[in-house]
C-alpha cells in the first residue's frame, strides 16, 4: 500500500504528478503551485528546499525541468519520510532528495555544493499569534516555531552561491520583515509579485525574488488576480495562464 487511507489521501495535482498528503497537516494549495511556477528555470541547476512539506513545490520545480536535483530540507520526520514516498510515487527520487534536518543547520557541506536556487513556502505566523490549529503538525507548518524568515534567508545566504536566486512566498501583512531578512542576508530584492483572490479584494500574497550578491533595483509586476469571482470560482485568463505556461514571466 502506499499510503494509509485512515490518515492519508492520494490527489492527482495534474497530468503528470499524484500527491499523498496528510489529512491532517497543510495541503497542496494556490500559493505552492505560485512559488513553483514563479522559481526561476535553470535546468541544470542544484535546488534547496527550506521546509518541504510533503515536497510538491520540488516535485512540481523537477516534473518542469525547472532544475536538475533539489535537496528538501524538512524538520518534521513524518513529512521527511513523506517527501522520499512522494518522489517515489512519482519517479522522481533521483532527482528530489528528502533530508531531515533543521534549516538552521544548513550549510553547503550538508549536500556536498553549493545551491543555483533555493525557494521556501515557510511558517507565515508568529508563535502564539492567531489561533492554535487542532494539528501539532499544522501549527508546525504555520507557525514561526523552528525558525523566523530571518533565519529561512539566513539559511539561503549560506546555501546560495553568488549570484543564486532565493525565492519565497509570503503573506504581504509581513512583506516588511521579508524585504529586510533578504537585504540583511545580501539577497538583493530584485522582483515582486501581489496576488490578490479577486479585484475587490487585498492581496493574499506576495511572491518575491532575492539575488546574492546582487546591486539595488527591484522590479514589481503588475497584480496577479486569481478570480473574477470568488464565489463562481473562475479564474482570471492570467491565472488559467500561469496554470498553462507553469510561469509568471508574462507578468513582467
Amino acid at each position: 500500500m502506499i499510503y494509509n487511507p485512515d490518515t492519508e489521501r492520494l490527489d492527482a495535482i495534474n497530468e503528470n504528478l499524484s500527491l499523498i498528503q496528510y489529512k491532517e497537516g497543510l495541503t497542496f494549495g494556490t500559493d505552492s503551485y505560485l512559488l513553483a511556477a514563479f522559481t526561476r528555470f535553470q535546468k541544470a541547476g542544484i535546488g534547496v528546499e527550506l521546509g518541504g512539506g510533503t515536497g510538491v513545490v520540488s516535485l512540481l520545480a523537477a516534473s518542469r525541468n525547472r532544475l536538475e536535483k533539489i535537496h528538501c530540507a524538512e524538520i518534521q520526520p513524518y513529512f521527511a519520510d513523506l517527501i522520499r514516498r512522494n518522489a517515489e510515487l512519482n519517479c522522481l527520487t533521483e532527482r528530489v532528495l528528502p533530508h531531515l534536518t533543521d534549516v538552521r543547520d544548513l550549510t553547503p557541506e550538508t549536500f556536498g555544493c553549493e545551491a543555483h536556487a533555493v525557494f521556501s513556502n515557510p511558517p507565515y505566523m508568529k508563535p502564539g499569534s492567531g489561533k492554535d490549529n487542532a494539528s501539532p503538525e499544522m501549527n508546525t507548518a504555520r507557525r514561526e516555531e523552528n525558525g523566523t524568515i530571518f533565519d529561512f534567508a539566513s539559511a539561503a545566504r549560506r546555501l546560495l552561491r553568488h549570484g543564486g536566486y532565493f525565492t519565497v512566498v509570503y503573506r504581504p501583512d509581513r512583506l516588511a520583515e521579508l524585504l529586510h531578512a533578504m537585504r540583511e542576508n545580501r539577497l538583493e530584492p530584485k522582483r515582486l509579485v501581489m496576488v490578490y483572490p479577486s479585484v475587490s479584494d487585498k492581496p493574499c500574497l506576495v511572491l518575491a525574488e532575492g539575488k546574492k550578491g546582487a546591486s539595488a533595483g527591484m522590479v514589481v509586476s503588475r497584480p496577479l488576480v486569481i478570480y473574477y469571482d470568488k464565489a463562481s470560482g473562475l479564474y482570471t485568463d492570467d491565472m488559467n495562464r500561469v496554470y498553462d505556461e507553469f510561469s509568471l514571466e508574462f507578468l513582467f
